[in-house]
């Protein structure tokens, strides 16, 4: 199986990443399916809005954790190929935040795996948030509803 982890604070081109991604894909051979997703950085509604979010992560270990969510992944579904793609540092609303792929024989397995690994990486990968408005800044906490959205697998 293709893993390809990477945490890094540049912006990436979802076009171009895709690209990437479909095209090893293709070489490796026996994919029928590719499913991606992007996270951007969503605008705060109210006063002020999002000035800006801070992402903060521990080198070495984000990657580690993120590979151990894709192996699980790998382990519930057959894939070709995993991308998990993180950012870190100061971001503004609207840019791409993350970014998933996974590839399988079939679409059913590529779909259910990106949903895994998106509801898996929102709970349990090592990243600290912090969003920064005109009134301050704020750690974003863990959702009750993202917890919950792990039950389902």
């Amino acid at each position: 199986m293709i893993t390809d982890i990477r945490v890094q604070s540049a912006a990436f081109a979802v076009g171009a990443e895709t690209d990437r991604f479909a095209a090893a894909v293709a070489q490796a051979g026996g994919a029928g399916a590719i499913v991606t997703f992007t996270g951007l950085v969503r605008d705060l509604p109210g006063a002020g809005g999002l000035d800006r979010m801070v992402i903060e992560h521990y080198p070495g270990m984000t990657e580690k954790a993120l590979k151990a969510i894709a192996q699980d992944a790998a382990g519930r579904w057959p894939l070709e190929a995993v991308l998990i793609l993180h950012r870190h540092g100061e971001l503004h609303a609207g840019a791409a935040i993350m970014m998933v792929a996974t590839a399988s024989a079939h679409r059913a397995a590529a779909f259910a795996a990106a949903d895994f690994l998106m509801d898996y990486l929102k709970s349990r990968a090592p990243f600290w948030k912090k969003e920064i408005t005109a009134d301050g800044s704020d750690w974003v906490a863990a959702k009750d509803a993202d917890e919950a959205a792990l039950t389902r697998w």
